[in-house]
């Protein structure tokens, strides 16, 4: 198979049993920021989380590929198809355990904090902040394509459950590591507020 296909070379790209779009449209930019997110995230695991959050890590890389595929595939292409890639119900239960289970670790919250502490800590905030431009993205695809009302589907409703859990998740991941490498998280001061 090879690389280029020169297909792109006037800024359009194949949609998934969906036709040609332009590379600026919506519906790329949010699988492209997943895909962002993703590789941030190998990034993450490549500087040696411990190994209760990478392999949580390991499965969200997965899941995010899947995603990507899911949102280029517009909900109404390839119904019938097997071979349409959707984001099953119910993906993102683990990750609600995973928070659980390190949060019974932690001391509860009581101030803000900041992103950062550990570098892993800071890595894992990073990767939250794609996370969330990854859900504003795709709730512009779906206001983009459904307009406000949202009566079409034009995005799988697990992926938003899924993203949303997901920032959750790397916030607590964060937090987690800085405990497990013995640095407090930084809490959020008022400055320069009289």
């Amino acid at each position: 198979m090879k690389i280029y296909t020169k297909s792109g070379d006037k800024g359009e790209t194949s949609l998934f049993r969906g036709g040609r779009v332009g590379k600026d449209s919506q519906r790329v930019s949010a699988y492209g920021t997943i895909d962002e997110l993703n590789s941030w995230v190998g990034w993450v695991r490549y500087q040696g989380p411990s190994k209760f959050v990478d392999d949580r890590l390991e499965r969200i890389q997965h899941d995010l590929f899947l995603i990507g595929a899911d949102l280029a595939t517009p909900q109404g292409a390839g119904k019938d198809s097997k071979s349409v890639m959707r984001l099953p119900e119910d993906s993102e239960i683990f990750m609600e355990e995973a928070i659980d289970k390190m949060e019974e670790e932690l001391t509860p919250l009581r101030n803000f904090i900041l992103p950062g502490g550990s570098k892993m800590s800071a890595a894992l905030h990073f990767a939250r902040t794609i996370t969330r431009r990854a859900e504003r993205s795709i709730i512009a695809l779906i206001h983009s394509e459904e307009g406000e009302e949202n009566t079409n589907q034009a995005v799988n409703p697990s992926i938003l459950k899924y993203i949303n859990r997901l920032s959750d998740l790397l916030f607590v991941m964060a937090r987690y590591e800085n405990k497990v490498s013995g640095t407090s998280d930084i809490e959020w001061k008022k400055t320069g507020i009289t």
